[in-house]
């Protein structure tokens, strides 16, 4: 128990306003003993009932709880729903985006994606691994002139947005 009646809360890898929207490692966080912590207030994540249509309707129903699925939705210039690849995991669970799955995605003449995933985990919070992916395919859509416009990571209580956390 902390001084003062408060406890510690230990706060992953996450954007935090209060230290003027610095990307943190890690930290110890002192909220008061009454208050409890809230997926909600962590910065990037949507909770389930205040999802758009496109992740509740779209991709939330093609994602599974017991395996790793990386799904590519792309748009055409006028947001329209052009195309729509799945890559599967590998055997330790890793989603593969293959250069197969990227050409079949790009041939429809795409505008904007959306990378979406889940994680069985049940951890709305992006790996380092899920980090780099973003940005190498955020380098790779901008040089063939496609915009990356989030990547989302579901779970059961919601899904985090790396748009909303600041991080595309």
């Amino acid at each position: 128990m902390a001084p003062g009646g408060n406890r510690p809360i230990w706060v992953g890898p996450r954007f935090c306003p209060r230290l003027n929207g610095r990307i943190i490692d890690a930290m110890t966080v002192f909220e008061p003993i009454d208050t409890l912590p809230s997926l909600a207030a962590s910065a990037g994540f949507v909770p389930r009932e205040a999802e758009d249509s496109i992740a509740q309707h779209l991709l939330r129903p093609l994602l599974f709880d017991d395996h790793e699925i990386m799904l590519l939705a792309g748009f055409d210039a006028y947001s329209r729903l052009v195309g729509l690849e799945c890559a599967e995991g590998d055997a330790a669970g890793r989603s593969i985006i293959t250069p197969q799955c990227w050409n079949r995605l790009l041939g429809r003449r795409v505008a904007t994606v959306i990378m979406a995933h889940n994680h069985p985990s049940g951890i709305a919070r992006a790996s380092d691994a899920d980090i780099s992916c973003t940005r190498d395919a955020g380098q790779f859509l901008r040089l063939v002139g496609i915009d990356l416009s989030d990547h989302l990571i579901f779970v059961e209580s919601g899904h985090f947005s790396f748009r909303n956390a600041g991080l595309i």
